[in-house]
């Protein structure tokens, strides 16, 4: 293998495993009766839409058909990938989930 195909190799795995941390935020949003989108524009207002979660909310399921995605977990997801603004927005919205307890 050569190393323009080893690059772009690399690449094409980190897009799908991006892919995968996008599915898990968008999933647990929707567990959360969040909009995905809502918050994804809160943590970065000057992107416009992301294709990877408009696609990502097509593939999320109702919440009574999903599996738990835990907070840590979703947490710990995005810590992976550098996505710090997104994750500060998850924290707001856990917390506020708290306090309505």
């Amino acid at each position: 293998m050569n190393q323009k195909d080893l690059q772009e190799k690399i690449i094409a795995n980190y897009q799908g495993e991006e892919k995968m941390m996008i599915l898990v935020f968008a999933q647990w949003c929707v567990n959360h009766d969040l909009d995905p989108q809502e918050l994804y524009l809160r943590a970065y207002p000057h992107q416009s839409s992301n294709p990877f979660l408009i696609e990502a909310i097509d593939l999320t399921v109702p919440k009574e058909e999903a599996g738990v995605v835990s907070d840590q977990t979703l947490l710990g997801v995005l810590s992976l990938f550098g996505n710090d603004d997104l994750a500060f927005i998850v924290t707001e919205e856990i917390n506020k989930k708290k306090q309505k307890k």
